[in-house]
């Protein structure tokens, strides 16, 4: 691993208190590499929270705010970029506010709760010239980019088949305790802004943008909340005869965080599992059959030394899979702020966001109806 000597970027965090979902995962990978300082914040609208992690993560005193306008108002001159890691029906909001204050957004997914949230966001950022990325931290893992890069120099021939599902347990297992604003559903299902998200970026990020046409989707509520969408299946057909099976839920007993991608080209295919995020199995039509790792001969992406921190047998996991994709975002902010250009491919923003929960939106529309719709 080789690191360079670059001041790093400021940042104030709206959310990601030291008790929420993901704002200490936000706040180590942000920082593992040094390309991220969190200076300011309004973690949490509790006190106690608020200062604690405040506290934790090193951030003065004077500058905690009790909400994210204070926030915005009092330190436009002192940072690079809002990270918004609250609930996602309130992204909406702080996004497009943070753009019209002048600052550049790192988001956590999903971007909005409905495409025409998404569309308003997309609006804000081209008002106003502004940045914006969301964090689809899977894409980070870097035998997943080095099955990108398989896929892109054509070593699997014609794809053919994307079989990709997402499956946990959280919502069965005994004392199941979500949070208040994932017991309740949309036209798009809150499991599918957790999980389905991922499952539409990982499809769009390893096809090189392949689009879905066609869904035809089924949904159901296996758990313990009495109507709550809990589980979903679909069938897709994209753009050049590629057929996507997908499978996302919560109601899976002995599934921790099952994600899981199986690419069937023409003459090969691969397998990649998140419990097992170091090995991609490959085989071939000559009837070959192996498994790549990041000290493997034939991994290129993977090989490259920003993935590896230290050496191929000692696993690199989830935390540093979040940190590659924060250190490509630094490097797109970067690019930004210099020239108002943005140049890394693993770096996306409003328009696959907007994408994923369109996708979303008709795979509950096309379960509600019970047959293939148009996309």
């Amino acid at each position: 691993m080789t690191f360079e000597s670059i001041e790093p970027l400021r940042v104030g965090f709206v959310g990601g208190a030291l008790n929420s979902a993901v704002g200490y995962t936000h706040f180590n990978a942000s920082r593992l590499d040094g390309h991220f300082r969190v200076e300011a914040g309004c973690f949490s609208r509790n006190t106690k929270h608020n200062e604690l992690t405040a506290q934790t993560y090193g951030v003065a005193a004077n500058r905690i705010y009790d909400n994210w306008q204070q926030l915005f108002d009092a330190e436009k001159s002192n940072l690079d970029a809002i990270v918004i890691l609250t609930p996602t029906p309130s992204h909406a909001e702080i996004a497009v506010a943070a753009l019209e204050a002048g600052y550049p957004v790192i988001c956590e997914k999903a971007l909005g709760t409905s495409s025409e949230e998404c569309l308003l966001i997309d609006a804000a950022v081209s008002k106003n010239n502004g940045y914006l990325a969301v964090t689809y931290n899977y894409s980070g893992y870097p035998m997943v980019r080095e099955l990108q890069t398989m896929i892109s120099e054509g070593r699997f021939g014609k794809i053919q088949q994307i079989h990709i599902e997402m499956p946990q347990e959280g919502f069965l297992r005994l004392g199941a305790n979500p949070q208040d604003w994932r017991r309740s559903d949309a036209l798009v299902p809150t499991v599918s802004l957790d999980l389905g998200v991922h499952i539409h970026h990982l499809v769009d990020f390893l096809t090189g943008g392949n689009k879905p046409q066609k869904v035809v989707g089924d949904q159901s509520s296996y758990g313990q909340f009495n109507g709550l969408v809990d589980n979903v299946y679909c069938l897709a057909q994209y753009q050049d005869e590629l057929r996507v099976q997908a499978w996302w839920g919560k109601t899976a007993l002995g599934q921790r965080n099952g994600l899981r991608i199986r690419v069937f080209g023409s003459i090969a295919s691969a397998e990649w599992y998140q419990m097992q995020p170091e090995d991609l199995r490959w085989a071939d039509n000559d009837g070959h059959y192996y498994v790549l790792d990041r000290g493997s001969s034939e991994a290129k992406t993977a090989q490259e030394p920003r993935y590896n921190r230290f050496k191929a047998g000692h696993p690199s996991g989830f935390i540093e899979a979040f940190a590659n994709l924060y250190a490509d975002i630094a490097d797109d902010l970067r690019s930004f702020k210099k020239n108002k250009t943005r140049s890394n491919k693993y770096v996306h923003g409003t328009v696959v966001a907007a994408e994923g929960i369109r996708f979303l939106e008709k795979v509950s529309e096309s379960a509600q109806i019970g047959s293939w719709i148009n996309i």
